[in-house]
């Protein structure tokens, strides 16, 4: 039994625009998106646009010259260690392969700069260039580097060479898995995009009790009350 009409239905109507708004927002109105895809968009390409490390591992890597570096890797598979090898090539380093395993001997300083050139190119969506250059798809060569980097850091660890295992280290975190997983979104400052970051979250807040009181009216038009 309704007790109070006027803020039982207060409360259904707040509660069927809210489900309408929601209708929307689950629409593909947002540049052919619906709305949370648009905003997890935005946000991600907000936080590509604060993540752009790569100078600094440069920096870092200058400062490790061009010294030799030898290399035992292993590899997921012999597939895999195959496609690394053209990695290495590339870099002017020597390779050979057996089965999973790569035998590398070249300058530590170009084999890491080639492989942040690499992730270069991908932060700036330009993933033709890798797939040019190596004959297979972008994500996996980013993806080969970062897997036979792992492998080298492993081993420099073991040779006590803790100075160069620290800056791969480095590389694999800072430059190539943000690459990898901020591949083909454009970057954005946060200051290009303040006002709709600021309205997002205000209607976030808004919207969460939007619901809330909906419910609210509609309980207290049906005579239930909150007590302490």
């Amino acid at each position: 039994m309704i007790r109070k009409k006027s803020e039982f239905y207060l409360g259904l109507a707040m509660l069927i625009g809210f489900f309408v708004v929601l209708g929307i927002i689950f629409s593909p109105v947002f540049d052919g998106k619906n709305g949370l895809e648009y905003m997890d968009r935005l946000f991600y390409s907000i936080a590509k646009g604060s993540a752009y490390y790569i100078p600094m591992v440069r920096n870092d890597i200058q400062q490790m010259g061009e010294s030799p570096v030898e290399l035992t890797l292993t590899m997921e598979s012999p597939n895999q260690a195959q496609q690394a090898a053209l990695l290495f090539q590339q870099a002017g380093a020597q390779v050979s392969v057996s089965d999973a395993k790569l035998k590398v001997s070249g300058s530590f300083g170009k084999i890491l700069t080639a492989s942040l050139d690499d992730a270069d190119a991908m932060y700036h969506n330009d993933g033709k260039r890798l797939s040019d250059k190596y004959g297979y798809n972008e994500r996996q060569a980013l993806y080969n580097w970062f897997r036979a980097l792992k492998s080298a850091e492993k081993a420099l660890q073991v040779e006590k060479k803790f100075k160069e295992a620290k800056v791969v280290t480095q590389l694999n975190q800072k430059a190539l898995e943000t690459a990898y997983n901020f591949y083909q979104i454009e970057a954005q400052k946060i200051m290009e995009r303040f006002w709709i970051v600021i309205l997002a979250l205000g209607f976030y807040v808004v919207y969460t009790l939007w619901y809330g009181f909906s419910i609210l009216f509609m309980f207290e038009g049906l005579g239930f009350q909150l007590e302490h």
